[in-house]
């Protein structure tokens, strides 16, 4: 029987250095076309926010993944079949993760892999206690970089990689690939992975959800310079810059910028990053697939789709992902 205080002590901290955070910011802001990792959007205000973004109006993707989980979990359940390990990539809240472990027969262990340690912490609260019977194996880490995946004390069947949200919308295309392929080492050859995708739909539907009329998005996104500001000593102007999110109908994605709203110098470590007026920070991707432009995705990083589950309105789907 697992418990709250048994995943604490199975905890693995690989949480994000200060250092660590500090060279990806000077590198980010020395590029030509400046940017700054999403993944640093999630400390626990950002988490928090984040939760906040998907019970806005306008943002579809999490209420209508919900809704498909909720309808093709016992046919998901049917076709991965018993005594999983399960290991989720980014596994915030942990909501859907409760769906899908309770839909599963006799899952031995779940694996979160989360950047955000309050995240991470406050998902085990909830799930532990409601799934005594699957060992909790936390970790606290990066999931784009190589993490090792605990050992559950009894033999799974298999792996499944979950990644839902449709996360991997976030990746530029070269990384996405990159990520499946790390995806496929990590599940094994007999491992499956079930991944959320985003699908191409109205634009004007997919601008709407980020940049929903509350300004949740917008602080959101703000709260990474924030966040910078606290962690590594930057002094970003939080008033100076403005989040904006476009989509790309060319590139079937919403490119998210926070933008300097006047000409200003940012100093960190020791050095200065001028902005001119209008100038962009990318900060984040967000890709809407097509059946054609995910499979091609698959093809470079050795994978196929065993199994498919679609929303239509609006357009959403669920993959089950096999080594091809």
């Amino acid at each position: 029987m697992s418990t709250v205080h048994d995943a604490l002590q199975a905890l693995t901290d690989l949480t994000p250095s200060r250092q660590q955070i500090l060279a990806d910011a000077v590198a980010g802001l020395s590029r030509a076309s400046r940017q700054l990792p999403s993944k640093y959007f999630y400390d626990a205000r950002g988490s928090r926010l984040f939760e906040q973004i998907t019970q806005t109006r306008e943002y579809y993707p999490t209420r209508t993944e919900l809704a498909l989980l909720a309808r093709v979990l016992p046919d998901i359940a049917r076709v991965v079949g018993p005594r999983l390990h399960v290991v989720e990539l980014g596994s915030g809240s942990g909501r859907k993760t409760a769906l899908l472990l309770a839909a599963l027969q006799d899952p031995v262990a779940y694996t979160p892999i989360e950047i955000s340690r309050a995240a991470l912490l406050s998902s085990i609260d909830h799930l532990a206690p409601a799934l005594p019977e699957v060992e909790m194996l936390p970790v606290c880490a990066d999931f784009t970089r190589a993490v090792a995946v605990p050992t559950p004390e009894r033999a799974p069947a298999r792996r499944l990689l979950f990644f839902p949200g449709s996360t991997l919308g976030n990746f530029a295309d070269e990384d996405a690939v990159a990520l499946l392929r790390a995806m496929r080492q990590t599940m094994g050859r007999d491992g499956l992975a079930l991944v959320g995708i985003d699908l191409h739909k109205d634009p004007t539907l997919i601008e709407a959800a980020y940049n929903d009329a509350q300004g949740v998005t917008a602080a959101f996104t703000l709260n990474l310079l924030a966040r910078l500001n606290r962690e590594i000593g930057s002094d970003f102007d939080l008033d100076g810059f403005r989040h904006r999110a476009r989509y790309s109908t060319a590139r079937l994605r919403i490119e998210t910028d926070l933008v300097s709203q006047w000409a200003q110098d940012v100093h960190l470590d020791g050095r200065t990053f001028h902005f001119a007026a209008g100038e962009p920070i990318r900060v984040e991707y967000s890709h809407k697939y097509t059946d054609d432009s995910f499979e091609a995705l698959l093809q470079q990083a050795g994978l196929q789709v065993a199994q498919r589950w679609d929303a239509e309105s609006p357009a959403y789907g669920l993959r089950l992902l096999r080594a091809a």
